[in-house]
């Protein structure tokens, strides 16, 4: 017996998608479900180096992640026309305000066109933590390929004490869900820090 000629098709391109999918390297490491956290978790020994990712935020300040090595870092890229992401903002603003004194930071990427809106964004749902412009997704496109989605936001990556990518998760968060990624990643011992870091 023979398949349809279409249904055979489709069948083929799905055999392929979900070949290329499993090619990009990180496979998930004790996730939870997929109906809500995080995407992927990446086992220790498997995790990229993060881009110093870098440049302008929305008030006019010089950041880049490297200024937080030592911190466990909750990179989440935005914009203010993103309906997701409108819910997502007081998740991540409360990271910043509980876990800040743990050790944990909140680093966003603003794809806005316009800063006027990332700025008038980050005002009104009271963010607390820099964001940094990136209109034309140069600094998303810096991730290693395979990890999220840069045609869909939110996303986010999580970048441990020693800058590796440890999550990455295409999709809005919430603080509960993150709490069972970052506390794991705050047992780590800090690295020494060196003069070119900042806390």
């Amino acid at each position: 017996m023979t398949l349809p000629r279409r249904p055979a098709t489709a069948l083929g391109l799905l055999t392929a998608c979900l070949l290329l999918a499993g090619c990009d390297g990180y496979a998930p490491v004790d996730d939870t479900d997929a109906s809500g956290s995080l995407t992927r978790t990446i086992a220790e020994a498997d995790r990229p180096a993060a881009p110093d990712l870098g440049g302008t935020t929305l008030d006019g300040d010089t950041v880049r992640l490297s200024h937080y090595r030592g911190d466990v870092v909750v990179v989440s890229a935005w914009a203010s026309w993103c309906g997701p992401c409108v819910a997502e903002a007081p998740e991540l603003a409360r990271i910043q305000r509980v876990w800040r004194d743990r050790g944990v930071r909140v680093l966003g990427l603003d794809n806005d066109a316009d800063s006027g809106r990332g700025l008038a964004f980050q005002k009104k749902h009271r963010l607390g933590y820099p964001s940094l412009r990136d209109p034309h997704g140069q600094l998303g496109g810096a991730l290693p390929k395979g990890l999220v989605n840069l045609q869909a936001l939110p996303y986010t990556i999580v970048v441990d004490r020693q800058g590796r990518i440890a999550a990455s998760r295409t999709g809005p968060v919430a603080e509960a869900e993150m709490a069972d990624v970052l506390t794991p990643l705050l047992k780590a011992p800090r690295p020494q820090r060196t003069a070119t870091t900042h806390g």
